[in-house]
């Protein structure tokens, strides 16, 4: 067999498949790191309360608002109140703004927002359910948990 240069077609085809596959690599890191810092993960307040969250990275927390938990600011749009799982955990929320037309004690919630470092979560936006038979996902898996436990949510039937 015999070695010599490489013929100057072959070599473009060469370079030409090297960055195509080098451009593809790099697009598909490009995509995946961009991905990755839009994920909004949820966390029940159960896993807020025992350190699970991350401080000051945008999530999703879901709960029940607790009855005689919202206290709103003076003047501003502000609001604060107290989401639980209905079993032992409990975090506060804050959120400025207008909450929806849906929102009330007793009703479950998911907001999205950050920790803060005295562990208070700070929303930038709250979903509440939007009618009588929705219920988040999650808010639900934590009511079912809580059921199976024994503890009375006093949730209607459908909410078991």
């Amino acid at each position: 067999m015999k070695f010599g240069r490489m013929k100057s077609h072959r070599r473009n085809r060469l370079l030409l498949i090297v960055f195509i596959v080098c451009a593809a690599g790099g697009a598909t890191t490009f995509a995946l790191f961009a991905l990755n810092e839009n994920i909004n993960l949820f966390y029940s307040p159960d896993q807020i309360a025992q350190g699970e969250a991350p401080v000051g990275k945008t999530i999703r927390a879901g709960g029940m608002v607790q009855d005689d938990s919202v206290t709103r600011t003076g003047e501003g749009l502000g609001v604060s109140f107290v989401i639980s799982d209905m079993k032992s955990a409990q975090v506060t929320v804050e959120f400025e703004g207008i909450l929806p037309d849906m929102f009330r004690e007793g009703q479950g919630v998911i907001a999205l927002g950050q920790l803060n470092s005295e562990g208070v979560f700070v929303a930038e936006e709250v979903l509440a359910k939007h009618d009588e038979n929705y219920m988040p996902p999650e808010v639900a898996a934590a009511l079912e948990e809580a059921h199976e436990s024994g503890v009375d949510t006093g949730q209607k039937a459908g909410y078991e």
